[in-house]
């Protein structure tokens, strides 16, 4: 199991998620910040800094976002980044989940 970023990221990315984060596990996409569940060692520093509560423990998913957990999973597969977030740069592309949802003008 490892925490998974769901739908209140989107369009926001904080970022106060990255600067708690001591495995360098969380990566940027262009609307959602992800965890990488290879490299998360399930320490939990980035839940409690999350300013919308968009950090959950898998098993603690709310139904509605169940998606997400595979978005984080698959975003990863698909684009074979790894070695942490700093050194791997912004994803190029959202993870379809992610890219479907509607884009939230910001406040």
């Amino acid at each position: 199991m490892t925490y998974v970023i769901a739908q209140p990221c989107v369009d926001l990315k904080d970022k106060a998620c990255v600067d708690e984060c001591p495995v360098d596990c969380i990566y940027e996409g262009p609307r959602k910040m992800y965890i990488n569940p290879d490299e998360c060692v399930d320490c939990g520093a980035c839940e409690p800094v999350c300013p919308v509560e968009a950090i959950f423990y898998e098993d603690t998913m709310p139904s509605e976002w169940a998606g997400y957990a595979t978005a984080d999973q698959e975003i990863f597969v698909s684009g074979g980044v790894s070695g942490g977030a700093g050194a791997a740069g912004p994803l190029p592309a959202d993870h379809p989940v992610v890219a479907a949802e509607p884009v939230k003008e910001p406040n």
